[in-house]
């Protein structure tokens, strides 16, 4: 787009190539998150020096942090997001819960926002039956989530969740829905301008999850149909119009195994899966981000995938010893290519992987005119993928593509749970 750009980095990530390749780039502190990433002020500063008129948040740390997005506004610095109020609206989960139900998009029946107490939590749980789920209200990411099979085990998981979800974002806040058994992951990208025009992308899979964490996405989805597409991009249109959302977001739903689907939560940022609809949809996401925060339009029009595209997260994990992170040097690197193949990367060849952050090393995204021909390229982009020096996920991804229910589309959230992988 011809836009000078600036990057932010830790001493930790002085050799990452976004580094490399900006057209300024600005240390804010040492390795620790919260002296760096996730430290407002030095973020600030850094754009005050630089001159830079706009702060791209990316898919982690401040991405969701309404306060962040409130001190760009009160510094004329644009955000490129939606603005503090909303996201501080979604992510309150029980208040996003509550716009939602009120705008008519369906939801999983549970407590009316937050559930403060342990006599209210049994209530609830009475009244809607197990199984449910008890969530953190300001959480994410599976931390602050307990399952209830059992009306006696109320107590303990309550107490539990609550102190998870204090001790992982200083909240405690939870609240309880009825847990939906063996569903599918299915989310609807939204972009909204600032002319109160929103659209939709079509839907992302993304059931394939270990401990509530994504490995492997797809777009579209091997169940949704054309008509169920619809029903719930409208669902998704209608929730973000209730909020006059602006900016690229994600409407994340549950899919039971009858069609029915249940909103879940909104992530407001782009999502790191979010390559494989642009590669079935043939929209720039983070382009239309920009294009937006700069306050031109988007077209109404509804998007319809054409092929198939599946991203595969290479994580620095070892498979065989229960996903155990291995930071250290990358001796050997060797990426695919070729048609349908794209990679997604901050690293190469003698890169330190640190310790300090997500073990995400590349997303590997393999497009194909159908499912299948999107699986088998994926199959061999990954043989063709030579990362050395580290473990990663790579043998687990191959295992995947090559087991037989995964093939035929026939998976939910609960795949890896009886997956043989070694």
């Amino acid at each position: 787009m011809g836009i000078r750009t600036v990057a932010v980095y830790s001493e930790a990530d002085r050799d990452s190539l976004h580094v490399r390749f900006a057209d300024e780039a600005v240390c804010i502190g040492p390795p620790p998150s919260f002296e760096s990433y996730l430290n407002v002020s030095r973020i600030m500063a850094a754009a005050s020096i630089t001159g830079a008129s706009a702060i791209h948040p990316g898919y982690g740390f401040l991405a969701e942090n309404a306060e962040f997005a409130r001190i760009c506004e009160d510094t004329d610095i644009k955000f490129i997001g939606p603005g503090s109020k909303m996201i501080a609206a979604m992510g309150d989960k029980a208040l996003a819960k509550k716009t939602m139900k009120n705008a008519d998009v369906p939801i999983v029946p549970g407590s009316d926002g937050e559930v403060d107490t342990l006599e209210d939590a049994r209530k609830v749980v009475e009244s809607i039956g197990v199984p449910v789920i008890i969530k953190a209200s300001a959480g994410g990411g599976g931390k602050g989530m307990r399952i209830v099979r059992d009306l006696e085990d109320v107590d303990n998981q309550y107490t539990l969740a609550r102190n998870e979800a204090e001790k992982a974002f200083g909240n405690g806040a939870v609240y309880i829905e009825r847990y939906i058994e063996n569903p599918r992951h299915v989310e609807i990208q939204i972009l909204g301008d600032q002319h109160g025009n929103i659209t939709h992308l079509g839907e992302r899979e993304c059931s394939i999850q270990r401990r509530h964490q994504k490995l492997i996405e797809e777009s579209p989805s091997p169940v949704v149909t054309p008509e169920l597409r619809e029903k719930m991009g409208d669902a998704a249109i209608a929730g973000a119009e209730a909020v006059k959302y602006e900016g690229a977001g994600t409407v994340e739903f549950l899919l039971d195994s009858g069609g029915n689907f249940y909103f879940m939560e909104m992530n407001t940022r782009v999502q790191v899966e979010h390559p494989v609809t642009e590669e079935v949809i043939g929209v720039d996401i983070v382009r239309e981000q920009i294009r937006i925060a700069a306050g031109e339009k988007i077209s109404r029009r509804k998007a319809h995938p054409t092929g198939h595209a599946i991203e595969c997260r290479i994580n620095a994990e070892d498979p065989y010893h229960d996903f155990r992170p291995s930071p250290g040097v990358i001796t050997s690197f060797h990426q695919p290519g070729g048609y349908g193949i794209r990679v997604d990367t901050h690293a190469y060849q003698s890169y330190t992987i640190p310790s300090h952050y997500d073990s995400l090393i590349a997303k590997l995204i393999a497009r194909g005119k159908t499912r299948q021909e999107a699986v088998t390229r994926m199959r061999f982009a990954l043989e063709e993928f030579i990362i050395e020096g580290v473990k990663t996920t790579i043998p687990f991804h191959i295992k995947v593509m090559e087991d037989e229910r995964f093939k035929k589309g026939e998976f939910d959230t609960h795949f890896l749970e009886d997956f043989d992988f070694i």
